[in-house]
């Protein structure tokens, strides 16, 4: 049954999500704030969220230390969640956990930044090594690498999840800790000069609130300016195909090819998908329809060339999810509004939300509790590098 929403609440977040419910959770469940938490959904189930639809895919291989950093967290902590939330056996989702590779692929065009990245990725002992076309032939003798220059494997510390089921294991963790949960969306929010005081529900109820924590994933622009505030993150749709082949390859890597196809094993078969290529429309918004086209005009054609592997791939299923995109720079936006100093951000992930969601979830608790990030540095990504026209320059996007 879906308890109404208190008439006051100390800390209320926007959007139950992964990134919301860990926020919550590391509020209450781990730093045992004791003051009252909200969590404002509209959808109890996820059918739709960005979460439930995302690879949920974990790497190290980025080129900004904080990157690196918030999925190195992110990793260990879902190998190693029994050890962090302490639920019933019986109640605890199975995230299951499975440890691969990212391996990425360049050529010429883009050896140079991949080889600055690893560099960058080394430098704070990130477990990735520089492959030469030889050595990628020689780990893997399925992947032509005629046209290659060079490749990044990481060799360990990297993998993917069940997103779903890391989000259900927040959500019940944060319940068991006393968080409210209440299905509803926010209507209105009411600021009294450099303060937020108030929320509107859709039911027209009026919730007081101490602070407040934007999580909404792909709507958290919309969210925002109810508040006045310019945050540039929009739905950005893409679109993962199911696929198998009679020949498969069997290691447990990810592929990022040139082109910007992705391949990754799942189940009896692989995971696909690409960016939009350079030039192409990236609309925002729009249904989740998925977009049939990009597999036969994109996806296949790539990952044929990369592999005889891929040659014979049959598409089983496709499904369509929106990245919470920030078309400033493709980054996080984390911590405290500059001027209104009781709204939080923790939006814009573009694609790596779950993997970062563990360690966005501690800062922002550190950010609420203690007036910063204490656990990492991350003032890098916040908002007021937006107005000052900044933006933090990440080559590892994908």
């Amino acid at each position: 049954m879906n308890p109404p929403a208190p008439p006051s609440t100390d800390i209320a977040i926007i959007g139950g999500g992964i990134v919301g419910s860990s926020v919550a959770w590391w509020l209450k469940g781990h730093f045992q704030f004791p003051g009252s938490v909200t969590v404002i959904e509209p959808d109890p189930t996820y059918a739709d969220g960005a979460t439930s639809r995302s690879l949920g895919s974990i790497r190290q291989q980025f080129s900004t230390p904080e990157n690196i950093m918030l999925s190195r967290f992110g990793l260990n902590f879902t190998r190693d969640i029994a050890e962090w939330i302490d639920l019933p056996a019986d109640t605890m989702p199975d995230v299951q956990f499975h440890a691969g590779h990212y391996l990425l692929l360049a050529t010429d065009a883009g050896a140079d930044a991949l080889q600055a990245n690893v560099r960058v990725q080394q430098g704070i002992d990130a477990p990735v090594a520089l492959l030469s076309p030889n050595d990628v032939r020689d780990r893997f003798p399925w992947i032509n690498t005629a046209d290659i220059s060079c490749a990044a494997l990481g060799l360990r510390d990297e993998g993917w999840v069940d997103p779903y089921a890391l989000l259900q294991t927040f959500r019940r963790a944060a319940r068991a800790a006393e968080v409210t949960y209440v299905q509803d969306r926010v209507s209105g929010i009411t600021r009294d000069d450099h303060r937020i005081t108030a929320m509107t529900l859709g039911d027209g109820s009026r919730l007081t609130v101490g602070a407040v924590v934007n999580a909404t994933g792909p709507w958290a622009g919309a969210v925002a300016a109810l508040a006045g505030i310019d945050l540039p993150v929009v739905p950005r749709k893409r679109t993962v195909f199911h696929v198998t082949t009679p020949t498969p390859p069997a290691d447990p890597v990810l592929i990022v090819d040139p082109s910007g196809v992705y391949v990754r094993p799942e189940g009896n078969g692989f995971l696909t998908g690409s960016s939009p290529l350079p030039g192409a429309p990236d609309p925002d918004g729009g249904t989740l329809d998925p977009d049939y086209d990009q597999f036969e005009g994109v996806c296949w054609p790539a990952l044929a060339h990369r592999s005889p592997a891929f040659e014979a791939l049959r598409m089983t299923s496709a499904w369509g999810g929106f990245y919470d995109y920030n078309t400033f720079d493709q980054n996080a936006v984390l911590g405290p509004h500059a001027d209104i100093s009781n709204f939080y951000f923790a939006n814009g992930f573009s694609g790596h939300g779950v993997q970062q969601a563990p360690a966005v979830g501690r800062a922002l608790a550190e950010w609420l509790l203690q007036g910063r990030s204490i656990s990492l540095p991350l003032d890098l990504f916040r908002h007021v590098r937006i107005a000052a026209g900044q933006p933090v320059v990440e080559r590892g996007i994908i």
